[in-house]
């Protein structure tokens, strides 16, 4: 008997393969293949693996079907489905009930949204990080989103790029809105320009800057009160010597006396009030 992968196989692959009524049932009988939905059926054994269980729920859907969201998410490894249902999106009109299934009619999305991994139908990574968005809580989505970078599946720069094609899609906002606070990213001379006022608004006199401080070039370097300041941009894509290095640093610092502090290019630009806040309070103790 041929099978489909993940144990599982369908009547009408059975039929084509030129099993007849008959045979389909007698191996039903015998316990050769075991009822899953309608007309699908493990081959064996009625247990499935994951894969399994999601080959199947994309094949009770039929034509245009594939998985997404959630279950789309933990077969990339970027994330962990919500156990006893199954996320499943048809690319048509369809009212389709399935037990243990939720299924999503979108017949808006576009074909190149979706791929095959491991045989089974599925959204592609970008695809499946904006519906995502539409479900899971900031931190969780966060997560998902550094899993698809250490996979290779999307970097976070490409993904914000990748964003503009789809338009007004539910989730879209949300996760260029996460995506922005990380990636955006000042010149030395606007972060210079956007920092300054804000040292000086919070009481500092005017920092030195691209100081080299016992052997560390830092962004900003206060010597009459021990404080570095360090900023970050396109912290999702460092490489594991970079984050090394900047952790060494940090720690020479730290063991010197010196007090370090870090802010964001997207708090410094956006987050002003926030920024002279913390160095107020910084200085206090200082």
């Amino acid at each position: 008997m041929a099978r489909r992968q993940h144990g599982v196989v369908t009547r009408s692959d059975l039929g084509r393969l030129g099993f007849s009524e008959e045979a389909i049932e007698h191996r039903l009988a015998t316990g050769r293949l075991h009822p899953i939905s309608s007309g699908i059926y493990a081959v064996g054994r009625p247990e499935l693996t994951p894969r399994g269980r999601w080959m199947a729920a994309v094949l009770a859907c039929g034509d245009d079907a594939m998985l997404s969201h959630r279950s789309a998410a933990e077969l990339w490894g970027i994330g962990y489905e919500e156990r006893g249902r199954i996320d499943v999106s048809i690319r048509r009109k369809s009212k389709i009930t399935r037990k243990g299934i939720k299924v999503r009619a979108r017949p808006s999305l576009d074909a190149s949204c979706f791929v095959v991994r491991f045989g089974i139908a599925v959204t592609h990574p970008v695809q499946t990080l904006i519906d995502l968005a539409t479900e899971l809580k900031p931190l969780r989505l966060e997560r998902s989103v550094n899993e698809a970078d250490k996979h290779d599946l999307v970097d976070p720069e490409t993904l914000r790029k990748a964003l503009d094609a789809y338009g007004g899609m539910p989730g879209v906002r949300t996760l260029r809105t996460m995506l922005d606070r990380h990636t955006f990213r000042l010149s030395d001379s606007d972060l210079e320009v956007y920092f300054r006022p804000l040292a000086l608004g919070a009481g500092f006199p005017m920092p030195l800057t691209k100081h080299w401080v016992l052997g560390y070039e830092t962004d900003f370097w206060f010597p009459d009160h021990g404080l570095v300041v360090e900023t970050d941009g396109l912290r999702y894509h460092r490489t594991p010597s970079q984050q090394a290095r900047m952790a060494k640093r940090d720690q020479k610092h730290t063991a010197a006396g010196f007090r370090v502090l870090r802010f964001t290019h997207w708090q410094i630009a956006k987050e002003p009030n926030e920024v002279i806040d913390v160095l107020r309070r910084i200085g206090r103790v200082l």
